[in-house]
């Protein structure tokens, strides 16, 4: 726990040193521009670093790195691989919560409800909505760009350019798949009906896995352990315990944002169900469903619910047998990824820590 902290201190020091650099660099841009950078030093203050952490693990699965003594340039690249992660994760967030229209993140405005407030206690001219989309879209921009910058200087900083390449590799095939994944969640919530279960079953799968799932663990183990020079072999039994992880992370994500608590998740509870998220969990609700409390589902899910629908809607879920089936799915995978480090030349103790690290991101309650 002392080393995780550790990490987390350090992740969170270079993010705001690499912030610091870039307000200095456009200071002559003027004041004018101050509230976007601050607001990018906000949103990127705390958080569960989930991704930071895979990225190093993976990096110790294939080499040795002590992370509790001094930060010599090899740890430094790998954080500064972790940090692009964090800051591709931070405006993936923001981008989403335009997309989805939500008003909080982490128990504070989201991005451009912030920029949109903004508008109006200035009593700008203009549409005050129309401000805050474009302040958030353009903050997400300027992330995305300062994550590849990072990336590029870690992979610039890396002795062996074959495991450069490599590790870059993975980084952009995330980005592309994230972007395509988003597309595909919109697209889901534009079909008038669901499609029969199977098909909807593995329409709903397929966002999950190439939306979050891969990008949540997956990747991040990846392009570390690419960085420490991991053969072929080590990278694909990496893949088979990192993908059901993510499957399994973003199975916990769906419960918690129809079930867990508002106060803990820093997010309306209920605002999936508004949205219409054709989730995994919604899927297999509405399949054990008889056909008129089928019909009855369908028409609320997607629309503006108020907290009384909200919880008919929970509790038709739970009564669905729907979270069971989603709890065993959680359990499976996370089983199965642990069988797939049994027998690897992956670094034991690495493979321990990334075995806990696993079980906390899958039975996390926020």
């Amino acid at each position: 726990m002392q080393e995780t902290m550790r990490l987390a201190g350090l992740i969170q020091e270079r993010i705001s040193d690499t912030l610091s650099r870039h307000r200095e660099a456009l200071a002559p841009l003027g004041t004018d521009a101050l509230p976007l950078l601050d607001e990018a030093l906000g949103f990127l203050s705390g958080g569960k670093r989930f991704r930071a952490q895979f990225a190093v693990l993976g990096y110790r699965a294939a080499r040795e790195l002590d992370t509790s003594g001094e930060v010599t340039e090899e740890f430094e690249r790998i954080l500064d691989a972790a940090c692009a992660l964090e800051f591709f994760h931070a405006a993936a967030l923001i981008h989403d919560d335009v997309i989805d229209r939500s008003d909080t993140r982490r128990g504070r405005p989201a991005v451009h409800r912030l920029f949109s407030a903004m508008h109006q206690q200035h009593n700008w001219r203009g549409a005050a909505d129309h401000f805050g989309l474009a302040g958030a879209i353009l903050l997400g921009d300027l992330l995305q760009s300062w994550a590849d910058e990072l990336m590029q200087t870690a992979c610039d900083n890396t002795p062996d350019r074959v495991a450069a390449r490599r590790a870059r590799a993975h980084f952009n095939r995330m980005r592309s798949e994230v972007a395509v994944g988003q597309y595909l969640d919109v697209l889901e919530e534009q079909h008038p009906e669901f499609a029969d279960h199977d098909e909807q079953l593995e329409r709903s799968t397929r966002v999950l896995v190439y939306k979050s799932a891969k990008y949540s663990v997956e990747a991040p183990i990846l392009i570390g352990a690419a960085l420490a020079g991991a053969s072929e072999e080590l990278e694909t039994a990496l893949s088979s315990f990192g993908l059901p992880i993510g499957v399994a992370f973003q199975l916990r994500d769906d419960q918690l944002g129809v079930f867990g608590d508002e106060e803990i998740t820093g997010k309306p509870i209920g605002d999936d169900l508004i949205e219409g998220k054709r989730t995994v969990l919604v899927t297999l609700a509405r399949e054990n469903l008889p056909n008129t409390q089928r019909r009855i589902f369908d028409d609320l899910l997607g629309t503006d619910l108020d907290s009384e629908q909200v919880a008919i809607l929970q509790r038709t879920i739970r009564e669905s047998g729907a979270v069971e089936q989603v709890e065993d799915m959680i359990s499976r995978n996370v089983e199965r990824a642990t069988d797939a480090l049994i027998g690897t030349s992956i670094r034991p103790d690495a493979a321990a820590q990334l075995t806990a690290l696993a079980e906390r991101s899958a039975r996390r309650t926020f």
